[in-house]
């Protein structure tokens, strides 16, 4: 009898584990940090970082109430902005090298994405990853918030 009260109790809480724990998928398909970690082969922290960094050059350069559309379109973006390295001042000299490892992005997408260099570097991540993760990123802000939130989020990444 024991065994069978903790059994119905795992099976009414595994469910709502999987639906607030950041990375577990839910009923609507994969969370952002798996995407990233299937879709570039990076790891949790890597990808939970590099999404973290996105989304805070994005809350930079948006209006609050702008970034706040953005936001609620991602579960767990405040977990996500935390989770992005902290700016350094001795990564500067690595952006100049940016703009040839992002290949087959615009001249405005290298420049607007080169300040996130650093950050991916700290993650140990090539600059490369960055032309990587963001058409993920954009894919699912987009997904999850329509393309008018997806039209905000792509207009600062350009």
């Amino acid at each position: 009898m024991h065994a069978l009260l903790r059994n119905l109790l795992l099976l009414s809480v595994l469910p709502m584990l999987a639906l607030s724990t950041p990375g577990l998928s839910s009923a609507e398909g994969p969370s952002l940090i798996d995407q990233l970690v299937q879709q570039t082969g990076v790891s949790t922290t890597q990808a939970e970082g590099g999404a973290g960094a996105v989304f805070n050059l994005a809350k930079e350069r948006l209006q609050p109430e702008q970034f706040s559309k953005v936001a609620s379109a991602v579960p767990d973006m405040g977990a996500l902005l935390q989770a992005a390295p902290k700016k350094s001042s001795g990564m500067s000299g690595m952006l100049g090298g940016a703009s040839s490892l992002l290949g087959g992005m615009s001249g405005n997408t290298v420049g607007g994405l080169a300040s996130l260099t650093g950050a991916f570097s700290q993650l140990g991540l090539a600059p490369n990853m960055i032309g990587q993760f963001v058409p993920i990123i954009q894919g699912f802000v987009a997904g999850n918030g329509g393309s008018a939130v997806g039209g905000l989020l792509d207009s600062v990444l350009k």
